[in-house]
C-alpha cells in the first residue's frame, strides 16, 4: 500500500549544509518558501529567481567565495543580499581565473 504524501515539494534546495546559495526548482516570487535542507525551514526570498538558478542564504560582500555542492564554485563582483539571484551579473566563476594552457604544437 502506497504511503500518501503530507508534505508539500519544497521549492528550493540546498544541496549540501556549507553551501552560500539554494537552487530554485520552480520559478520563484519575492516573498516567503519552505526551503528543504537539513532541518526543514522558512527562509525570504527577496528577488524574482528563474527555475534551476541559485539564490544567496545569506548576504555576500563584494570579493567572497560562494558555495553550492560544498565547493566554492565563484566569486562575488558585488555585494550579494540575502535571498536575491546569483548570477553572471554578480558571480565570476573561479576558472576564469585560471589561464588555460596552450595546445601543443603538433610537427609533421
Amino acid at each position: 500500500m502506497e504511503r500518501p504524501v503530507t508534505s508539500p515539494v519544497s521549492p528550493a534546495v540546498v544541496l549540501h549544509p556549507a553551501d552560500d546559495v539554494a537552487v530554485a526548482l520552480r520559478p520563484l516570487e519575492p516573498g516567503p518558501i519552505a526551503l528543504r535542507s537539513g532541518d526543514a525551514k522558512t527562509f525570504e526570498v527577496r528577488a524574482a529567481i528563474p527555475m534551476g538558478h541559485k539564490f544567496a542564504l545569506r548576504d555576500l560582500p563584494v570579493g567572497a567565495d560562494v558555495r553550492k555542492y560544498g565547493e566554492v564554485i565563484g566569486i562575488a563582483t558585488t555585494t550579494i543580499a540575502r535571498g536575491t539571484h546569483v548570477h553572471v551579473q554578480n558571480l565570476r566563476s573561479r576558472r576564469a581565473r585560471t589561464p588555460v594552457a596552450a595546445p601543443p604544437s603538433v610537427t609533421a
